[in-house]
């Protein structure tokens, strides 16, 4: 059995590897790919093969694929390009033959106004009609997108966000690694479609409560509008392409895309997921 994880340069194809490795899976039936190999170094010290890949070059991607029976296709991250990218490797995986592709998806990717959904999408239906086996892991957010946050919060003692109320049910990166790694190596998950997230909903109010805890500083909550916060983030320096997918990120936690929960990230990994204050607290302890 020879597994591939693509994306094992970035946080999450990684941790997929290591998952992989701490489940049992002998180092010599795991294929690393990614774009940077240096990133994987580690693993290869370890016996992992490890190979480049570039979506748009066909030969890369069948070189690295050759062999496979599995394929752990961790979601590319280079927005607009995701679903070109996704098609490429879902191709070279049934001139591989390859036989099952285990793909990261987005929540509710197929109905959900999420603005991240859209390619995730069009990848899911590309999968469907490739005829090949496939599991669909939709994850949900990563409490590591809010370390930047915290950080500044803690430093400026305001958390500012145009999300209002909204929820999200966050979870950490190694928790989708280990749903990831569990699909990969027991069997009956063909067809399944997974709704990933982590077991509690937290508010912008609570992580604010969250951080002040861990920071022993006061952090206030600043709700801000949707203009207010793009201002405050171009000012600050971004672009404003940045600052509109930023703020219509925050629009989407607004209306409720986020902060649902199916327990299945749970019931997959076979423990609670991990609190937010757990990741938060060893980031910025760190």
């Amino acid at each position: 059995m020879t597994i591939v994880v693509t994306g094992a340069t970035g946080h999450l194809g990684h941790l997929i590897v290591e998952s992989l490795l701490s489940r049992g899976v002998p180092a010599d039936q795991l294929v690393a790919v990614g774009r940077n190999l240096d990133k994987v170094a580690d693993l290869a010290e370890r016996g992992v093969s490890v190979a480049a890949i570039d979506y748009e070059d066909a030969a890369s991607l069948d070189s690295a694929f050759a062999g496979a029976d599995t394929l752990v296709l961790v979601s590319s991250s280079e927005v607009g390009k995701r679903a070109t990218q996704h098609a490429a490797a879902i191709d070279a995986a049934g001139r591989a033959g390859v036989g099952r592709v285990i793909y990261t998806s987005a929540r509710a990717a197929r109905t959900s106004a999420l603005i991240l959904a859209p390619e995730h999408k069009a990848t899911e239906e590309y999968l469907e009609k490739s005829g090949l086996a496939h599991t669909v892991l939709r994850n949900g957010w990563y409490h590591e997108n809010y370390v930047g946050s915290a950080a500044q919060a803690a430093a400026s003692g305001t958390l500012a966000s145009s999300a209002g109320e909204g929820t999200v049910a966050s979870a950490s990166r190694a928790d989708y690694a280990e749903a990831a790694a569990v699909v990969a190596t027991t069997d009956g998950h063909e067809g399944a479609v997974y709704e990933l997230s982590g077991d509690t909903a937290w508010s912008f109010a609570e992580l604010a409560a969250t951080i002040s805890s861990i920071a022993g500083t006061p952090v206030s909550y600043a709700v801000l509008s949707p203009e207010e916060h793009h201002a405050a983030l171009t000012g600050a320096g971004l672009d404003e392409g940045t600052a509109g997918f930023v703020v219509a990120l925050d629009g989407n936690i607004r209306d409720g895309l986020l902060g649902s929960t199916s327990g299945d990230l749970s019931r997959l990994i076979g423990r609670p997921t991990t609190p937010i204050e757990t990741t938060l607290a060893g980031a910025l302890k760190a």
